[in-house]
């Protein structure tokens, strides 16, 4: 029975049956046989059909809902049983939005060496996409903004607030300043997150509340990719401190703060609000909560559980 909800979930993931069954490490013919077994399990039709997957009937939606719980009960009774014979094993798998992905480390470095049995993935998404991977059952946890989106059923331990800082080269017309203000920034070559980034929306916002056009010259998904053009001193960026604070000093590079007004975002972890929860996701939360009362210990307080 696991093993075919488990065929539902990879549908709903890949939405192609060749590449759910190719998920699964099944084939084809295989995957539609699961789904068929079940359809005539509960006597309705699960999936729309055609030349190719066409999505869910609507009792295929309310079987994926429920799949989705069984099957994360399931792997946690599983993780659970195996914990107490040899201690935690298996593969926690974090998402993270580009601009926190510095913090990662402060969160697996400790449950390293508190688990060392555990294999970990830290993936780059949108603040959007964390909760689809969670939700699917694709990530196990998440490092996002916690104020600006709905966050649904989860666990959130917020961690730092994201302030903001102009990055630009020295010698430039802001030299002789000890902070700049948000209309004042886009006088410059500015590269950016794409506009699915949650960054890149609160950056555009921002901009335009002060009267200002935001448009940026460079855009990428990749963080990576705006430090290697701002290094040029050719391009400017508007990046989170946390993340500027831990690149180190950029040789020709200096970083100013926003002000007018000062902004900042709560970041935090979010894991699903599931009882019980998975032994891994559990040792997770207990270390992030440890994390925030070393960075944050007002913003620790004043969060949600």
């Amino acid at each position: 029975m696991i093993d075919k909800l488990d065929f539902l979930l990879a549908l709903a993931r890949e939405q192609h049956f060749g590449h759910a069954a190719e998920a699964c490490g099944v084939t084809q013919q295989t995957l539609s046989a699961g789904v068929k077994q079940l359809e005539n399990r509960f006597g309705v039709q699960l999936v729309l059909r055609g030349s190719r997957f066409q999505g869910f009937t609507p009792e295929g939606e309310r079987v994926l809902e429920w799949a989705r719980r069984i099957v994360a009960d399931a792997r946690a009774m599983h993780e659970e049983v195996t914990g107490l014979r040899r201690g935690l094993t298996g593969h926690l798998r974090i998402a993270a939005i580009p601009t926190a992905l510095p913090m990662i480390v402060n969160l697996t470095t400790p449950y390293r060496e508190r688990h060392p049995d555990v294999r970990l993935t830290v993936e780059s998404a949108t603040s959007a996409d964390i909760f689809s991977l969670i939700e699917n059952l694709e990530a196990d946890a998440g490092l996002t903004y916690l104020d600006n989106e709905p966050l649904g059923r989860v666990i959130s331990v917020p961690l730092y607030r994201e302030r903001y800082r102009l990055v630009t080269a020295i010698g430039g017309p802001f030299d002789d300043r000890a902070n700049v203000t948000w209309a004042e920034t886009s006088r410059l070559p500015l590269c950016l997150l794409t506009p699915n980034m949650q960054n890149r929306r609160i950056i555009d916002h921002q901009i335009r509340e002060a009267g200002a056009d935001p448009a940026a010259t460079l855009e990428s998904n990749s963080m990576i990719v705006l430090l290697t053009h701002v290094r040029t001193l050719r391009w400017a960026s508007i990046m989170p401190e946390i993340l500027v604070d831990a690149l180190g000093p950029m040789a020709g590079v200096r970083s100013l703060p926003i002000t007018a007004p000062d902004l900042e975002h709560a970041i935090g972890l979010v894991a699903p609000r599931r009882e019980p929860s998975t032994p891994m996701v559990t040792a997770l939360v207990s270390i992030a909560r440890s994390l925030a009362r070393t960075l944050d210990p007002d913003l620790a307080a004043s969060g949600p559980a």
